[in-house]
């Protein structure tokens, strides 16, 4: 039930963190992982990565899945090359990460200071490109007899973030950093096209489901690892491989029952 020998799945934003821990699982079952991401170097990277290892068939394709021409171009292509498309993985987000530049630049974080130009980048990635992706991708499903979508969530889409994780000492409490609004938001939205998805195509045996991850550990700076594990009940960060398994769970017809359904792996954090 877990064999995807054949099966073309989709992953935006696969050439992240991630984004190529989902195409490993997919790869290392037997499926054609479509390395999507709007970073080419990085697509062609992580695909003949996939390829040399796992001896499958993987290509990359640089993709803006915020614009409409670009997604249904992505589909030609795919349908073009491999046939046929059975799995989509809406993985894409912007996600400012500690310590990257992007929750340091204090002032642009906060919600009082909140850039509208950044929250609608950050929306069109992670919700309206998610949209497309399965407006396009899961129509393609549908006519075919079935296949499954899966949007990557996050234990945030269930609690709000502690944002005492992110201080800084000595910065005054109006330029201390934040989680933005956007990722709350975004992961939340996520969790309610899970929904809508679940029971849009099912009868054409379209499945949708999510996956809330916690934390993954990325050399995060030591303060911050030792706050957030303190959150978390199994007291430590997931691993970036702990979610593999879960991937080909969802994708794979060992799901066969399970819709409309938000698996959560965050340690335990969300129950504490």
């Amino acid at each position: 039930m877990f064999d995807l020998t054949g099966r073309v799945a989709v992953i935006t934003g696969g050439a992240g963190l991630l984004g190529t821990k989902h195409a490993e699982a997919i790869a290392e079952l037997g499926g054609i992982p479509v390395i999507v991401d709007i970073d080419q170097g990085r697509c062609e990277q992580v695909s003949e990565q996939i390829r040399n290892e796992f001896e499958v068939n993987c290509i990359g394709v640089r993709t803006d899945i915020t614009d409409p021409k670009q997604v249904i171009e992505l589909r030609e292509r795919v349908l073009a090359e491999l046939g046929r498309i059975d799995i989509l993985v809406n993985n894409a987000a912007n996600n400012p990460a500690v310590g990257s530049g992007g929750l340091d630049q204090v002032h642009g974080s906060r919600l009082e200071v909140f850039p509208v130009e950044t929250w609608n980048l950050h929306i069109a990635v992670g919700l309206t490109g998610a949209f497309l992706c399965s407006q396009t991708f899961g129509l393609i499903m549908a006519g075919r007899g079935g296949g499954v979508i899966l949007n990557i969530a996050s234990d945030l889409a269930l609690i709000s973030p502690d944002q005492r994780l992110y201080r800084k000492p000595g910065l005054p409490e109006h330029t201390q950093p934040v989680k933005p609004v956007t990722y709350s938001v975004v992961k939340s939205g996520l969790i309610g096209l899970t929904r809508y998805l679940a029971t849009y195509w099912i009868e054409k045996g379209v499945r949708c489901n999510a996956l809330s991850p916690g934390g993954v550990y990325a050399d995060q700076d030591d303060a911050f690892v030792q706050r957030l594990s303190q959150l978390i009940p199994m007291g430590r960060m997931a691993g970036k491989e702990e979610y593999k398994a879960a991937v080909a769970f969802l994708v794979s017809d060992a799901s066969s029952y399970m819709n409309g359904a938000n698996l959560v792996i965050d340690g335990g954090r969300s129950v504490w």
